[in-house]
C-alpha cells in the first residue's frame, strides 16, 4: 500500500529546492576499497567483497559485498548488498548548496547509464541540510533517478514492521526555511536601523550592522 498524500508532499518538497544532485558524479571513476577482488575481464564483472567502501565524486556506497558490471560504452552498474544484520549505505551532495541526500536498504542497485540509484528491502531516504535531517521517507523500495532529483516510494509487506505492519510509506517533512529566514534578516535590519537612528551620535559616525584511499578504480567514462 502507498500513503500518495504524503508521498506526493515530500516529491513536492524535494522538487521545490532549485538544486540537483552532483551531476559531475556519473562521468568520475569508480573508486572501489574492499577486503578481496575477483574479476573476470571475460564479462567485465567485477566482484568486491568484505566491508566495501565505494566512492564516485560525492558519492559514498558502503556494504559487504558489491558485483560491478561495465557495459562496452564504458556505463557501471552496482549492486551492493548489506553485511549480516546491517543496511547498504549511500550518500550524495546536491549541486550548489550544503545539502545531501542519503539512502539504506538491504540492497542497492546503482545504474550508471540511467544515473539512478534503488534501495531494496527495508528502504529509507533523507535529504539532510548540512547536519540536519530535513525529510525522511521509507517503504519497501525506494528509486532515486539523479537525472532529474524525482523519486517514488513502493510500500508493502516487505516494508511491514511492528510499528508499522501494513507496510505503508512514511514520509516526514520539515517546513522550508527560506521564507522565514528573509523575514527573520529583514526584521534584524529593521532593528539595526532604527537603533542607529535613536544612538546619541552623529549619523555620519554610525557603524553599520555588519580516507578514503581508493585500492581499486574502475575505468572513468569517456565524456561525449
Amino acid at each position: 500500500m502507498k500513503n500518495i498524500p504524503s508521498l506526493l508532499a515530500l516529491a513536492l518538497a524535494l522538487a521545490a529546492a532549485p538544486v540537483f544532485a552532483e551531476k559531475a558524479d556519473r562521468d568520475k571513476p569508480m573508486n572501489v576499497e574492499a577486503d578481496s577482488l575477483r574479476y573476470d575481464d571475460l564479462q567485465q564483472t567485477s566482484v568486491f567483497t568484505g566491508k566495501v567502501v565505494v566512492t564516485k565524486g560525492t558519492i559514498v556506497i558502503r556494504g559487504g559485498k558489491m558485483t560491478v558490471h561495465q557495459d562496452p560504452e564504458g556505463y557501471q552498474y552496482g549492486v551492493v548488498t548489506a553485511e549480516p544484520g546491517k543496511r547498504a549505505f549511500f550518500r550524495q551532495k546536491r549541486e550548489g548548496v550544503d545539502e545531501f541526500i542519503e539512502g539504506e536498504g538491504d540492497s542497492i542497485d546503482y545504474d550508471g547509464k540511467a544515473d539512478r540509484v534503488k534501495f531494496i528491502g527495508r528502504a529509507e531516504m533523507r535529504r539532510l541540510r548540512g547536519a540536519t535531517v530535513n525529510d525522511e521517507t521509507s517503504g519497501s523500495v525506494i528509486t532515486y533517478d539523479n537525472s532529474n532529483d524525482q523519486f517514488t516510494v513502493d510500500g508493502g509487506v516487505a516494508a511491514a514492521t511492528p510499528s508499522n505492519p501494513g507496510g505503508r510509506v512514511k514520509a516526514t517533512l520539515a517546513p522550508r526555511q527560506a521564507a522565514s529566514g528573509a523575514a527573520a534578516a529583514s526584521g534584524t535590519a529593521a532593528s539595526g536601523a532604527a537603533a542607529a537612528a535613536s544612538a546619541p551620535r552623529p549619523a555620519a559616525s554610525a557603524t553599520p550592522p555588519a580516507r578514503l584511499r581508493p585500492s581499486t578504480t574502475l575505468g572513468q567514462q569517456e565524456v561525449r
